[in-house]
């Protein structure tokens, strides 16, 4: 008889997720079995705990999901599990942090559909800018959009040092060369948005960081993404329904974030399906998100 299949979700936070819950439920997990406040020296514990709990066939049927609102504690996380492995007692892996990893992949794959579509070419080369810099969907998307060949900026919207500090650590960790800029006026805003191409907003929900007045005067600017769906929308004129859709009195393409969050679902889906039906172990990050977002856009 075939064991049950398990996705034991661990997590640095108060609870679990319900949308990841769900999201494992629907991918076809049999049993989510979640573990809160965990601290990053006890992953190696939990995750011996379980795949030394079956034989290497039943290990097949387990897989962990790791969540949380921090990316960098998360890809921590993921890295310890991938020691804790003792061949052939192994499990797939899949981070997950907040929904950003799958969020900023979604908005990135999108970003570089719309590019090919409408301008040729994709995201080597390009000038990208950040707005809402600090938070992990904002992170996600400049290294994403770095690694695959962008100019980046984080544009700071109220410290420029946070915003610094952000820029080091995912050039020390990714190898990157992203750059922290000034955004803290709208005068220097506007002088952003004119060397930019692409501008991502992810800032808070219902925090509006981008306006008409600020686009119409970029006109080498091409797409405005953005993942706020509250009201006001992170870019003015915006709508979140948005796929490609032109932004009046600009020059650009807007993707809203109902767009993007489609895209996301049917991502994170994917993803969490292939922990159960790959014969090889997965371990995924935002990059195996950006690239199954990818794929799922051809689907």
């Amino acid at each position: 008889m075939e064991k049950v299949s398990i996705l034991h979700l661990i997590t640095a936070a108060k609870n679990a997720s319900p949308f990841d819950v769900n999201m494992g439920f629907d991918a076809g997990f049999d049993k989510i079995m979640p573990y809160t406040h965990v601290e990053k020296n006890e992953v190696v514990g939990l995750v011996q705990d379980a795949i030394f709990s079956r034989s290497p066939s039943g290990v097949k049927r387990e897989s962990i999901f790791i969540g949380g609102r921090d990316i960098d504690v998360a890809m921590d996380m993921l890295d310890a599990a991938r020691k804790a492995m003792v061949p052939p007692f192994e499990v797939s892996v899949f981070a997950d942090p907040s929904g950003a990893f799958t969020t900023a992949a979604a908005m990135m794959a999108k970003v570089e559909h719309h590019l090919n579509k409408n301008y040729g070419g994709d995201l080597t080369g390009r000038r990208v800018s950040v707005f809402g810099a600090t938070g992990p969907v904002g992170g996600c998307a400049a290294v994403i959009a770095a690694k695959y060949g962008a100019t980046v900026n984080l544009v700071a919207h109220r410290s420029i040092a946070d915003v610094q500090a952000k820029a080091d650590s995912y050039n020390a960790r990714y190898g990157v060369n992203i750059v922290a800029v000034d955004g803290t006026s709208e005068a220097v805003k506007v002088e952003v948005l004119k060397n930019t191409e692409i501008a991502l907003c992810a800032a808070a929900a219902g925090v509006q960081v981008m306006s008409l007045v600020h686009m119409g005067q970029a006109k080498g600017l091409k797409i405005v993404a953005d993942v706020n769906a509250v009201p006001p929308t992170g870019a003015e004129g915006v709508d979140v329904f948005a796929d490609g859709t032109a932004i009046s009195g600009t020059n650009a393409l807007g993707i809203g974030a109902l767009a993007i969050g489609n895209l996301k679902y049917k991502t994170q889906h994917a993803l969490l399906k292939s922990m159960l039906e790959s014969e090889n172990k997965l371990y995924l990050d935002f990059l195996s998100a950006f690239e199954m977002a990818r794929k799922s856009l051809l689907a």
